[in-house]
């Protein structure tokens, strides 16, 4: 099987950003994005979902952290887009419950090629590290418009702040790792439409 891999280069007057993945990896990453606990959040990403990623971004954070994180979301999310191209074989539906200590977090996806993104999760507090908490669901949103897809996380359980947030990168990891996976039952792609959308 060839390796399912892309090269997104995004450059705009707020950000520099030069990704590059591979679904079918071994979970090795090299992420320099100017925010330590983002960086963090990608590292589980990789590592769970065995996927690897390279990825350098340079923002404009003596703003804040916002037009970095919803670029690379863009960028991740056409990344895997384009990695996944025809999606034939794909299992398209991955789900997982991820416990983290304190924290328990549902997330589910079908790699439809309709984007649609739901998260329920309370942050109680505006930052982790130099993280906006907020930027968490903007994140994932961005994923899932440019990715083509629906994407359900919410958080069942949880009262640390950094338990949640892993909880949520390593349930989507895990979610979407399954996703991607080729089944060799499925002949051409697993839709009645004969087609996933994009």
């Amino acid at each position: 099987m060839n390796k399912r891999k892309a090269k997104i280069e995004r450059k705009t007057k707020e950000t520099d950003i030069q990704l590059e993945i591979m679904i079918d990896g071994t979970g090795n990453s090299c992420i320099q994005t100017g925010i330590g606990f983002f960086d963090h959040m990608l590292n589980h990403l990789s590592k769970h979902g065995f996927m690897d990623i390279y990825l350098n971004a340079q923002g404009d954070l003596e703003v804040d952290s916002h037009h970095t994180i919803e670029d690379i979301g863009i960028v991740f999310g056409q990344a895997l887009s384009k990695a996944l191209g025809n999606k034939i074989g794909i299992k398209r539906y991955g789900s997982c419950i991820l416990p983290m200590e304190d924290a328990l977090v549902l997330c589910s996806i079908d790699i439809s090629g309709r984007p649609y993104c739901a998260i329920d999760a309370v942050f109680t507090v505006p930052m982790i590290g130099t993280m906006q908490t907020e930027m968490i669901e903007e994140f994932f949103r961005a994923v899932s418009f440019y990715g083509g897809i629906n994407l359900h996380i919410k958080v069942l359980a949880g009262k640390n702040n950094h338990h949640i947030a892993e909880a949520m990168f390593k349930a989507f990891a895990k979610a979407l790792d399954e996703a991607a996976q080729i089944d060799t039952r499925i002949k051409g792609v697993l839709s009645t439409k004969g087609i996933l959308e994009t």
